[in-house]
């Protein structure tokens, strides 16, 4: 299963991350790259993507933890493990200046 999710930096759109079957990645907007600043340290400015077989430590960072986490993973019927699926479940709205909207595949 392929999933996505916009990636907000104070409202505006930054990028995209994207699932799939071998890893994770991130690419800026190619907009957002013209005026934005970087939404991490470990992801500066670029037009090219970024790639890993795990979720990017930076967005993971983003989860609620604790009994909050487990109340969120009940609440929404997302298995706690599903780190890519709590992200794209509970950050629309993150305590921070990074929000990610998931992006709805309509078949």
């Amino acid at each position: 299963m392929n999933r996505s999710g916009e990636i907000y930096l104070h409202d505006k759109l930054a990028g995209f991350l994207s699932e799939t079957g071998e890893g994770y990645i991130f690419k800026y907007d190619n907009n957002f790259l013209k005026n934005g600043i970087p939404i991490s340290f470990t992801f500066p400015l670029r037009s090219e993507s970024y790639f890993s077989k795990k979720l990017f430590s930076f967005f993971e960072g983003l989860l609620p933890e604790g009994w909050t986490l487990e109340i969120y993973s009940k609440v929404l019927k997302i298995d706690s493990e599903d780190k890519f699926g709590l992200l794209l479940g509970t950050c629309h709205d993150c305590i921070g200046a990074v929000s990610v909207k998931e992006i709805k595949n309509e078949t």
